[in-house]
């Protein structure tokens, strides 16, 4: 005898999958495809509110909304430019493969000024993201009209060009120091004015305490646009988005630096547990949500992943070496 009931229910299951297929066909696979990472753990070596608690705030915005994680998890542990928390990360998630980390060229110079047993090297270099390029501006009515007079005068006598910028050995310091070494001078001799704080810089370069100015972008740019300050050349290795100021490089100066922010994994994962993390979050570049962020936020696309990114964090460690004892920071 012939089963009525389970025709019918066969039925039914044939017309719901029918009647579901076009709605599937209208949902974005982001939402229903399985995420590539059921959860991660996202450790910043920064108090919340700073650039790196934003830049994994930000990955976190992106690869959620397009299904790629399915949930972050977040720490925070600030203090000494991330060696507070960096050997943390380093001992306590060794080998986890969905432990990724926030760093950048902060953490390179931090680790060599305080001397710390654990450093960038000890982690896995996934991504580059961003950078935040520096600014190098005279007072308006300085007169250095060029940037090719400035590094000329720098390179005449550096010891007689007074250039104010953030706290000494940090990274407006070794953009002074880098620049120098490129133009044949010795970057011991420069007359290097730190400040504690942007807007103490800002007075002395405006008052004209100070010849020049070293600082990211976003510092100087109310002054820039409102012609109490001269832009002369940019730090980047690209030009700062809606900004027509040209990079250093394009001047003829072979020199680039800037804050750059990047992803790192865990000691001990595989290669192709690191291959992993790299495919997750080179699927986040490529959205449009992420470049649409970048927009947001003016910060420069400098994506980078895997070998070629590692290397050029051994090439920056390196540098930022080299320019620190040539300054006797180091």
């Amino acid at each position: 005898m012939r089963n009525t009931h389970n025709t019918n229910a066969m039925r039914r299951q044939l017309l719901l999958a029918a009647g579901a297929a076009p709605v599937l066909g209208m949902i974005p696979r982001s939402l229903w495809a399985a995420p590539m990472f059921e959860s991660i753990y996202m450790f910043i070596p920064a108090a919340p509110g700073g650039g790196w608690d934003g830049t994994g705030r930000a990955v976190e915005q992106v690869i959620r909304a397009a299904g790629l994680v399915g949930t972050v998890q977040f720490e925070n542990v600030g203090g000494a430019g991330g060696m507070v928390g960096l050997p943390k990360f380093v001992n306590q998630q060794k080998g986890k493969p969905n432990a990724v980390m926030v760093g950048g060229s902060v953490m390179v110079g931090a680790g060599i000024a305080n001397k710390s047993p654990v450093t960038i090297k000890d982690v896995v270099p996934l991504v580059r993201l961003t950078e935040e390029a520096s600014v190098i501006a005279v007072p308006a009515n300085s007169p250095y009209k060029t940037w090719q007079d400035l590094a000329a005068a720098l390179k005449a006598n550096p010891k007689a060009v007074s250039v104010a910028g953030g706290s000494a050995g940090g990274t407006d310091h070794l953009l002074l120091g880098m620049i120098l070494r490129s133009l044949g001078a010795n970057a011991k001799n420069a007359a290097y004015v730190a400040y504690a704080g942007g807007g103490a810089a800002v007075a002395s370069i405006i008052g004209g305490q100070v010849q020049a100015g070293i600082s990211g972008y976003s510092e100087f740019a109310e002054q820039i646009k409102g012609g109490r300050m001269r832009a002369l050349a940019v730090s980047g290795n690209k030009r700062i988005p809606g900004v027509d100021v040209p990079t250093l490089q394009e001047l003829g100066t072979n020199v680039t630096a800037a804050n750059w922010r990047g992803l790192f994994g865990a000691p001990g994962i595989s290669a192709q547990q690191r291959q992993a993390l790299i495919d997750l979050f080179t699927k986040m570049h490529d959205t449009q949500a992420w470049r649409d962020l970048l927009e947001q936020r003016k910060w420069v696309d400098v994506f980078l992943a895997g070998d070629a990114f590692a290397k050029e964090v051994v090439a920056d460690v390196t540098e930022t070496e080299t320019v620190m004892k040539e300054l006797g920071l180091a």
